[in-house]
């Protein structure tokens, strides 16, 4: 029984572990104040969400998301850069 109990709590330290260290890309309030502070109309998560309060890995994005997703992509990195925001042909209508 006492083995058992360790497998069990084993399996869930190396779970909430790897949860825990597990690199989702998602949109963060640091993304927000980055972005405020490099002087663009952020006023929340619908600024490049669907929703007003994403869920962690199930985000649906507008059209500033999806761009900034595509152009992650594209420059090939591991998370969306807010400075690219002054390079959104969306904006410039």
């Amino acid at each position: 029984m006492k083995r058992s109990r360790f497998v069990v709590l084993g399996a869930a330290l190396v779970w909430s572990g790897g949860m825990l260290l597990s690199n989702v890309s998602s949109a963060t309030m640091q993304m927000q104040k980055d972005a405020k502070a490099a002087g663009f109309p952020v006023d929340g998560c619908v600024y490049c969400h669907v929703e007003k309060m994403p869920k962690k890995d199930a985000a649906t994005y507008n059209d500033r998301g999806k761009w900034l997703q595509a152009e992650k992509a594209k420059r090939n990195a591991k998370e969306v850069d807010v400075n690219w925001l002054k390079d959104y042909p969306g904006d410039k209508k």
